[in-house]
């Protein structure tokens, strides 16, 4: 049988580990921390200026990244202090050192307004618990109650623990269009959304280099889930719209420093995989919704593994981003019975269609990347 030849180029054979950092580019550098997951470790980067050192996201909570960022203190960093933190977006493994990073070099967070303010709210809703609202989100989905009290028992790794420093008290915000001088090097923001709600990313165009975060992986695909935070918003539409945004303001020859997966160069390719595999998922989901469904029925067109635990709630979050972004195109109807909803495709001769698919790509967990 034929193969698909991966349109993606990787430059390098070797990785940082843990510990130590690899130089990419000119004042350039990758490192990797551990993940407690099947993605086992996240990329974060280390950007070198006169005065010292930009840290580009700080990895999960915990002691064992604490210890390892202390090595890279200690090892890695020619003598100059870091004199800054940019975290790209509010998720829990780019923020979970930013309060430890901020207070050992009393060093300020910049983020984008929409992402700080998210982390914070984040954080309280995984010291808190529940709420009436989020149960009442995964019941309209289809979800069980009796799964939904069993999960609020379940720890989570990302949880905040007591003895964690918390998000620094204040931040800079950064805004789409805004420059940030280090060094000799200028990088433009850029923002998108989808992932989450303000998602920086670092473009140098005398590099010819992008840090994208989570936006733009060359492998998995970043999960794109409404929250219970928010129900009735439309992340996948946001997502699309900065994926053809990042298509014209990008070339396709810069090289791509992701937060997860390997450094690689074809970003004008990715951009479109990535447009063109939710678009297809959204048709499998009409396709296969001519008969009511709830939102937990359709988790199998989606995914072709059993979700579970935390697994579940990330991919059922997915599979109604595809959902509302459907009905935001008139092409899913939605209904409210016995307090769960069902989506229905308001095309009747969708069933009779063949599902056309536009590349092969791997069938990955959601992943909270």
């Amino acid at each position: 049988m034929a193969t698909v030849q991966d349109p993606l180029v990787y430059p390098f054979e070797n990785t940082p580990g843990f510990g130590s950092t690899m130089e990419v580019a000119p004042g350039v550098y990758w490192l990797q921390m551990p993940l407690p997951m099947s993605l086992n470790h996240i990329n974060l980067y280390l950007l070198e200026g006169e005065k010292g050192w930009t840290v580009v996201d700080t990895g999960i909570r915990g002691p064992e990244t604490r210890d390892l960022w202390n090595d890279i203190f200690d090892q890695c960093l020619f003598g100059k202090p870091v004199i800054q933190i940019l975290c790209t977006h509010m998720h829990p493994d780019h923020t979970g050192q930013a309060g430890f990073i901020s207070e050992r070099w009393q060093a300020p967070l910049l983020m984008s307004y929409g992402e700080y303010y998210q982390a914070r709210v984040m954080g309280s809703m995984m010291r808190d618990g529940g709420n009436w609202q989020m149960s009442e989100y995964f019941v309209r989905a289809g979800v069980a109650p009796d799964f939904l009290e069993k999960m609020r028992e379940a720890r989570s790794d990302f949880a905040p623990a007591p003895e964690d420093q918390p998000l620094p008290a204040s931040y800079i915000r950064l805004c789409d269009g805004d420059t940030l001088q280090v060094g000799q090097h200028t990088w433009q923001i850029i923002t998108g959304n989808g992932h989450s709600p303000e998602h920086v990313c670092l473009y140098s165009k005398k590099l010819r280099l992008l840090i994208s975060g989570d936006q733009i992986l060359p492998v998995i695909t970043s999960n794109v889930s409404v929250q219970p935070t928010e129900p009735f918003a439309n992340p996948m539409l946001g997502w699309l719209e900065s994926h053809e945004k990042f298509k014209r303001l990008l070339p396709n020859d810069i090289l791509v420093l992701p937060a997860h997966n390997a450094p690689f160069y074809g970003v004008q390719e990715r951009l479109q995989q990535l447009i063109d595999h939710h678009e297809d998922r959204m048709l499998l989901i009409e396709e296969n919704c001519v008969e009511p469904l709830r939102a937990i029925d359709m988790l199998g067109f989606l995914f072709k593994r059993e979700l579970e635990n935390h697994s579940l709630f990330m991919g059922l979050g997915e599979c109604i981003a595809h959902i509302h972004c459907l009905m935001g195109r008139n092409r899913i109807e939605r209904r409210l019975e016995k307090n769960v909803y069902t989506y229905r495709s308001i095309d009747p001769t969708l069933s009779e269609r063949a599902h056309p698919s536009h590349h092969e790509e791997p069938d990955d967990l959601p992943q909270m990347v």
